[in-house]
């Protein structure tokens, strides 16, 4: 899975977990608590998973929230998250309106509006581990080596990839109710799309001994669906290394999950073919001068 679909695949369960909270107004439709019959024991209360989910403090604002949340148009949705936010400042579902128009602009791949939209639902709350890693990712893959601010960028990115893990266990916001193995696949997903992001990083700096460190990271915090450009770059990481074997490993695992129609797919049997040549020669053979093909693109 390339990035931007393992973001859409995080988002699913925001979504989620979104439609199923109650965003009523506070202290409406609320549930009473139950007595427990004679002699019984209640039920132990499950531990707190992350935040409270957002509510609205008043009809008026519930109903313009779900006025502007039904939007699909990026624009009208933006426009309708801003109107919002003037009008409820204090309301705790402005970070919420922000997340929906800056998946609006994720699917129309506008990577300035993502960041844009991110960075206003950071100003609201700036620990949210999904706008971190939404906004880390933008600046990561996005920033050209030509941009006056390049170092600016990217290491913010690191900083707010470093910062997603940090709160990834309490700073999202889980329903009561939902299913356990449901909250488990997010944070996994959140945890690996940061160390992505991170040896992404150390990638580029040619700093490949922390590049691997962090992209065995990425994989192994949500191993049943590993994003091939991840492992990609973690075969070009250990070749750059000298270790050939390992990263041939890595290349035909990269090979195995893309089609060969993508660029990450040419790329993993590029690397694997040059690889093999490598490890059917000498596996202990010194880097020759042709160079591990570029990094892959999202």
């Amino acid at each position: 899975m390339k990035h931007a679909a393992m973001v859409g695949a995080v988002l699913a369960f925001a979504t989620w977990s979104f439609a199923q909270a109650n965003n009523k107004p506070a202290g409406q439709n609320q549930p009473s608590p139950q007595t427990p019959a004679s002699g019984a024991t209640a039920p132990a209360a499950a531990p707190p998973q992350g935040k409270r989910p957002p509510q609205a403090k008043t009809q008026p604002e519930y109903e313009a929230y779900k006025t502007a949340v039904a939007l699909t148009d990026a624009a009208a949705a933006e426009k309708a998250s801003d109107d919002f936010a003037a009008k409820f400042p204090d309301s705790e579902l402005r970070v919420m309106l922000y997340k929906s128009t800056m998946r609006i602009y994720q699917r129309a791949g506008n990577s300035d509006k993502i960041v844009e939209m991110g960075r206003k639902g950071l100003a609201i709350d700036a620990d949210d581990p999904e706008l971190l890693v939404t906004v880390a990712s933008e600046l990561a893959e996005k920033t050209r080596d030509t941009d006056l601010d390049k170092d600016q960028r990217l290491d913010e990115a690191m900083k707010m990839s470093r910062k997603a893990l940090e709160t990834v266990d309490t700073d999202i916001s889980i329903p009561a109710g939902t299913p356990q193995d449901q909250v488990d696949t997010y944070k996994g997903q959140l945890r690996s799309f940061a160390y992505s992001i991170i040896g992404t990083l150390e990638f580029k700096k040619d700093n490949f001994t922390a590049a691997e460190t962090d992209l065995r990271k990425s994989i192994d915090a949500f191993p049943s669906q590993p994003d091939p450009v991840v492992v990609l770059r973690l075969a070009i990481s250990l070749d750059r290394q000298g270790k050939y074997p390992e990263a041939l490993k890595e290349a035909n695992h990269a090979v195995e999950i893309t089609q060969d129609s993508t660029s990450a797919g040419k790329l993993a049997r590029q690397e694997r073919d040059r690889l093999n040549q490598l490890v059917g020669g000498n596996a202990t053979a010194p880097k020759p001068a042709t160079p591990a093909p570029d990094q892959p693109k999202n």
